[in-house]
């Protein structure tokens, strides 16, 4: 089921279960995970994107390895806040992968998630080549830790 609000997605997620964040780009997938405790999102791979069937086929698998329990998509906002094609795109998928996928499904904002990736790579004195390797599940780590400084916020208000 996808969720815009991200606190009826979490509600519906099972408990102690990992989350899993996607950067979806044109070429590539970023994909991050978290640990059950949903305490700290680790980028894990990049997906080289070819057929919606392929790639939903690699996610799936990550799915049942690490037994998420919640996908959350970064959602391409422009700068205003407004929808372009981008995020269109990233609606479309989610929807594609609802259909094979029954767990719940959310979006976050990931305007300047890459900047703000790139910002750390350099930092950390990443070369051009390794950044350019490593960036999109960089960037979905800092979008999976948005969501789950956000998700952490929410139970603390539950208490």
């Amino acid at each position: 089921m996808i969720f815009e609000d991200i606190a009826t997605f979490h509600a519906a997620l099972p408990r102690e279960s990992a989350l899993m964040g996607l950067d979806l780009g044109e070429k590539t997938i970023g994909v991050a995970v978290s640990d059950r405790l949903r305490s700290v999102a680790t980028p894990l791979e990049t997906v080289r994107r070819r057929k919606f069937t392929l790639d939903a086929a690699r996610l799936q698998e990550i799915v049942a390895d690490r037994e998420i329990g919640g996908v959350i998509l970064g959602l391409p906002r422009n700068m205003d806040g407004s929808e372009g094609p981008r995020c269109q795109s990233t609606r479309a998928f989610a929807r594609n992968f609802e259909r094979l996928w029954s767990g719940p499904i959310g979006f976050w904002d990931e305007r300047l998630s890459t900047v703000a990736a790139t910002r750390a790579l350099l930092e950390a004195d990443t070369s051009r080549k390794r950044r350019a390797e490593v960036i999109d599940h960089v960037a979905a780590s800092y979008i999976l830790q948005g969501v789950l400084d956000r998700l952490r916020h929410i139970r603390q208000t539950e208490v």
